[in-house]
Order: C-alpha cells, then structure tokens, then sequence
C-alpha cells in the first residue's frame, strides 16, 4: 500500500458553505488521478460533509470501479450511539451508503474518555468482533484524540485493535494539548501500526508565517509547504499511512508528486522543521482544524471553523481588510460569533481541546467591533 490515503472529509463543493453540495464531478476526477497513479485507499465518515462524504465515495468511486481494486475505510460515529441497538443501523446504513458489502477498515470514531466508557458499555468491542468474523470488516481500529495514559489503557485491555489513527503533524508533535509524541510512542509500545490524520493540521501549516516561510524556501525553493508536513509524518516508523483531505486536484497532484515515489526526510531537513515548528507557535494563533464537530449541536448554527479561519487570517497577515472580508463572506445568512449563547456543545466535542466561546469572544471583538 502506498502511504497516501484520500480523506473523503474536505471535498470540493459547488456553493461556498454548503458542505453537503459536493461537486461529484470533480471529486470523480480527483479519484481517477489519485487511482491512475496506484493510489488506492479512501476514508470516509458517517459526519462528513452534511452525512453526504459517503455517498459521494459510492458515486465517484464504488460504482466506477472493481471493488477488489480499492481500499475503503469508515467509522462508527460513537458520538450518536446511544445504546447497544444502534451499532447495527448505523453499520448497515453505512454498508448502504458506501454500496459496498464489506468495510477493508472500520474505526471508532473519536475514542476519548466518555466515548470510550459508552463503547465499552454498549459492548461495542463485541458487535465489531462480531462483523469480522462475518468477514464484513477486515481490520479494525480506532480515531483517537485523547491523552496518551487513555490510549494506554485502550490498548492494553484490547490487543485485537489492529491499528491507530493519531492526530501528528509537525507542530502538535510536542504540543502540550495535543501530545501527538506521546501518543504514537504509546501506540508503538503496543506494535500497532497508525494512520496519520490532520498531518498539515486543517491548513494551518499551508500558508506559513513569513519567517517559517523562508526557511523552508532557502532549503528547496521547489518543494510545497504541504509536502514538508506530509513527509514529516509519513517519515515516522510504523505510520502505514497519511491522510490528507484533498479539496482540489491541485492539492492532490501536488501530495502525490512527493508520495508517489516516497523519500523520507534526512537529518538536515528534520532540523529545518524543528526550527519551522518553533517559528510557527511564535505566530500561533488558533490551532483549529476545521474538523466541524464542533457544528454538529451548536443550537445558533455558529460557522465556528469559518470564523476562526478568519481570525487565523488577520493573525498571520495583520491585513483587517481581507480578514474582514472573509469574516463577513463567512456570516452572510448566519449566526455571528457574538450570538454564542456560551452553551459549551462545541467544547465537548473539540479534539483539538479550544476555548472555544472565549474565541469566539475574541473573534466577535475582532471583526464586529473592529470597521
């Protein structure tokens, strides 16, 4: 298996700000490159894009190609399960979805402390032995975005999990939230192998600060920001993949010029982006990855990825007018950042652990304060 995998989570769509209205046609394209090229693995989730990601991987890729020629991954979304009878509906309406008979990957989605407590509880370790030796799941793992003394635990009381998938890129490696180091050193501990998600962190290590800009530049002026980040990940022993949520075939062209024949980072080059890392957290602002779980029961509908994209823009530019801009472009038709009714949903459900009402205190002050 080649080590880049296409994440079906940040497609390209047809209006801005309807995540559900997918442009089919260029994502059929995008897959025709990303197969052409021996590329063949595609993660999907039951969340993803409106609850639409699915079937649009049935459109653009399952009905247009032998199903022994492609690898799909999904995950049970453990953040809607309630009890024990919800594993086989959501299951089955994957499968339908999908419109595949078998899932070659199936994660839990997001295991952290309260989830893990339910999935044990609902005797979701059990329904999931129960399809593999249906033969309807063919490796199982899980999503995980918690401590690493949970991951431990995981994995200690359940060695049938075949593989991780990790939050790592280069910033979040030594984040103190984050604990991306620690966390795959637990997983390697227990000899699993991870699949890497978030690897260019949302975009956020796309358009770099201008100092952390340079230091990449001088070193290879020819070589993308993006392929610094993926190569940083796909350099680590025992990560069988990369993830990257590709919403153009710009970008996908681009990660597999480098993922296509794979060279791992050299010594020199790990040095530049320790000092890339260290020149990023200097202009650090919010260190969101527009995963969007944080959408899913906010009660105003609040655009929180969108305004914190924005506010992320001024941070690094300092340019109000087009910071503004997209501020303003983000709430036509929507809720602003200061109608947050501090409810706290968002938080919960934020892997990347933000303050998120206080942001978007601090975003509301920025742009609806600010002229």
């Amino acid at each position: 298996m080649k080590k880049l995998g296409f994440g079906f989570m940040r497609l390209p769509v047809r209006t801005a700000g309807d995540f559900a209205d997918i442009d089919i046609e260029q994502v059929k394209n995008m897959v025709d490159i990303f197969m052409e090229k021996g590329f063949n693995y595609f993660d999907t989730a039951y969340p993803y894009h409106g609850e639409k990601s699915e079937e649009a991987l049935r459109e653009a890729l399952v009905k247009r190609y032998p199903r022994d020629s492609f690898l799909i991954a999904d995950k049970m979304p453990t953040v809607r399960v309630t009890g024990s009878k919800d594993y086989p509906i959501f299951f089955e309406t994957q499968l339908k979805r999908c419109g595949v008979e078998y899932f070659d990957y199936y994660l839990f989605h997001n295991i952290w402390k309260r989830s893990y407590a339910e999935t044990e509880e609902y005797g979701g370790f059990d329904f999931i032995a129960e399809k593999i030796r249906e033969g309807r799941i063919k490796h199982f793992g899980f999503s995980f975005h918690d401590e690493p003394e949970l991951l431990d635990e995981v994995l200690t009381k359940h060695p049938e999990v075949e593989f991780v998938q990790l939050q790592i890129n280069y910033l979040d490696w030594k984040s103190p939230s984050v604990r991306s180091e620690e966390c795959y050193n637990i997983a390697r501990k227990h000899g699993k192998n991870i699949i890497v998600m978030e690897p260019n962190k949302g975009g956020s290590l796309i358009a770099l600060p201008e100092d952390a800009q340079r230091l990449f530049r001088e070193y290879s002026p020819d070589s993308s920001n993006a392929s610094w980040a993926m190569r940083f990940c796909a350099s680590l022993e025992g990560v069988m993949l990369v993830l990257s949520g590709m919403s153009s075939i710009e970008q996908m062209k681009d990660n597999i010029s480098f993922m296509d024949n794979f060279v791992p980072l050299n010594e020199e080059e790990k040095k530049i982006i320790e000092k890339v890392r260290i020149a990023v957290e200097n202009n650090a602002a919010i260190g969101c990855t527009k995963c969007r779980y944080c959408t899913e029961d906010c009660p105003m509908e609040i655009p929180i990825p969108e305004y914190f994209s924005a506010f992320n823009t001024y941070q690094l530019t300092h340019n109000m007018g087009n910071a503004g801009m997209y501020y303003r472009r983000y709430a036509n038709g929507r809720s602003l950042a200061s109608q947050c009714v501090k409810c706290g949903n968002c938080e919960r459900h934020c892997p990347q652990h933000l303050e998120i009402r206080k942001l978007l205190s601090e975003t509301a002050e920025l742009f609806e304060v600010k002229k």
